[in-house]
């Protein structure tokens, strides 16, 4: 018996993110009742000891029901950590002057 995924491998509409060890995959795919839903998968490249590289993949499956409901809490969410954090990226790789302490202080809050 095929599994779900081996049954709808075919791609109606696809888009790539590529972000560093991560890439992201938004397909849109077609349901048996010829509707369509959305597929965002996350694949993360990982290295074994001997050099070889294995991906490890996680799904989500979104449905056009949900679609407006996870549109708006997305939406929320990333206003959310633009207005409590900036949008530089705040991390040891990312930046030399990075520190864990700053993050909670009020003149971070002001810049």
């Amino acid at each position: 018996m095929k599994g779900f995924e081996e049954e709808n491998l075919d791609e109606i509409f696809s888009k790539v993110l590529r972000a560093g060890r991560r890439t992201y995959f938004f397909d849109v795919r077609e349901t048996k009742a010829s509707d369509y839903y959305l597929t965002i998968t996350e694949s993360k490249k990982f290295t074994n000891e001997d050099g070889s590289f294995y991906y490890k993949k996680h799904k989500i499956y979104l449905y056009k029901e949900d679609f407006e409901n996870f549109r708006n809490l997305l939406d929320e969410t990333i206003s959310f950590v633009f207005k409590e954090r900036g949008n530089e990226v705040i991390s040891e790789k990312h930046q030399k002057d990075y520190s864990p302490e700053l993050l909670n202080s009020e003149s971070f809050k002001d810049s």
